[in-house]
């Protein structure tokens, strides 16, 4: 039997008393042509229609969807997006227990308020992109958000959705493709080494802390976990192993951002700060700890010491936060000369492109420095062609000459470095 077929129902009993009983009751008569077929997974599906041509068209275009991998089973697509936002969470493993907290709590607030009792099927793009602007605008029932969270309830909503793709109940996620806002790029704070200085010297016992993450760049989650045996003081390095994560009001330790370790230098001077914080103590205690022991709290640590420290040094205007320390590492360290690798590289970031998108404006000199060395090179190029122009010329004149001498040369373009000589004609 053909895995799609049409069937004339002109003469089943069923359709003739359907007919009557709707031109009795004036409604509109049931489809005559049914379109009968074997779905991918072997079940009988079925739907009908009035007209021929029309159930003929419906018959090529579930052939055609078959051979492209596009069909879809249209009852699949009557779960709602709340139904596939469970199946969604239990599929998604390895991550991080802050990133799936903010992933369910955006579906808590934001997404399952607006679409979870919907049929996946019917969730349009227009409407997409329509509730995106609201929820820029502060008209979806909340105050306006930043392009940053919208951008994030977007992609936690096409997480769904491709989720629905994926298990075959529809055939294209709705919220691709939907108009975003545009991040608005942060100000980076740049502090120069007096100020690093300067706001080190207020913080107390937390100096070679702040030290350490001016001059490291290490994220506040990997810093608050370094432990005693991480510190290398006789190699000045410091090995990133672990990072803190807030989750529900509580740190768990798991990788480094990028889940990669990786091993950071410190400066021989901050070796000798922080030497008396590693001496007789255990390799698995942390290095910094709060006051009454245990690990440092973000937000604690911020308001009870960092924040007096800024004011107190002078530099409450800049907007410095622990996090920004991290771009002050940057900006130091490409001002001594580390090239983009490097700074990947003490950073944790994953590639270089990121590296580059964030501090490429700190790098104008070396374009300059690029174009002087092709000046060099290009000069110095032409001044050996001018030579060998000259030798050539040289050699012309004396072998026009009686006993002409000849100019020896391994043969080629000339090049730098190149050993000419003469002899005489006829040797």
């Amino acid at each position: 039997m053909a895995r799609v077929w049409i069937e004339d129902r002109a003469s089943h009993k069923e359709y003739v008393e359907a007919l009557a009983k709707a031109k009795a009751a004036k409604r509109t008569p049931p489809g005559r042509w049914r379109v009968r077929w074997y779905d991918l997974g072997g079940k009988e599906r079925s739907r009908t229609f009035g007209k021929k041509p029309d159930a003929e068209n419906h018959v090529h275009l579930v052939e055609a969807q078959m051979r492209d991998g596009s069909y879809r089973d249209a009852s699949a697509g009557k779960a709602t997006l709340a139904e596939v936002a469970v199946k969604w969470v239990a599929t998604i493993t390895g991550l991080e227990p802050t990133t799936r907290d903010t992933y369910e709590d955006t579906l808590r607030l934001h997404v399952l308020p607006r679409w979870g009792a919907y049929q996946v099927r019917g969730i349009e793009w227009e409407d997409v992109a329509e509730w995106i602007g609201h929820l820029s605008a502060g008209t979806a029932g909340w105050r306006p958000l930043s392009p940053g969270r919208v951008r994030k309830i977007h992609q936690v909503l096409s997480l769904v959705l491709g989720h629905a793709v994926r298990s075959k109940r529809i055939a294209v996620n709705p919220a691709a493709g939907v108009p975003l806002p545009r991040p608005v790029p942060r100000d980076h704070v740049y502090l120069t080494h007096g100020q690093v200085d300067r706001l080190a010297a207020e913080a107390g016992p937390y100096r070679p802390l702040l030290l350490l993450a001016a001059y490291t760049g290490l994220r506040w989650g990997e810093i608050s976990a370094v432990t005693v045996g991480a510190v290398d003081l006789a190699a000045r390095r410091v090995s990133v192993r672990q990072a803190y994560k807030k989750t529900r009001g509580r740190l768990v330790v798991g990788m480094p951002k990028t889940h990669e370790r990786r091993k950071v230098p410190i400066l021989r001077s901050l070796a000798d700060e922080l030497a008396p914080l590693t001496a007789r103590r255990s390799a698995d205690e942390l290095l910094f700890t709060a006051p009454r022991g245990g690990p440092l709290y973000g937000d604690n640590f911020r308001g009870r010491i960092f924040n007096p420290a800024v004011r107190a040094a002078g530099l409450g205007d800049l907007g410095v936060t622990p996090h920004k320390l991290r771009h002050t590492a940057a900006s130091l360290a490409i001002a001594s000369g580390a090239d983009v690798k490097v700074v990947q590289t003490m950073l944790g970031h994953k590639s270089a492109v990121m590296t580059l998108d964030l501090y490429g404006h700190l790098f104008p000199d070396r374009l300059d420095e690029v174009a002087d060395r092709l000046d060099r090179e290009r000069e110095r190029r032409a001044a050996y062609q001018r030579i060998a122009n000259a030798l050539l010329q040289e050699q012309q004149r004396r072998e026009n000459n009686r006993g002409g001498l000849r100019l020896i040369k391994g043969g080629g373009a000339p090049e730098p470095g190149d050993v000419y000589g003469i002899r005489t004609a006829g040797t």
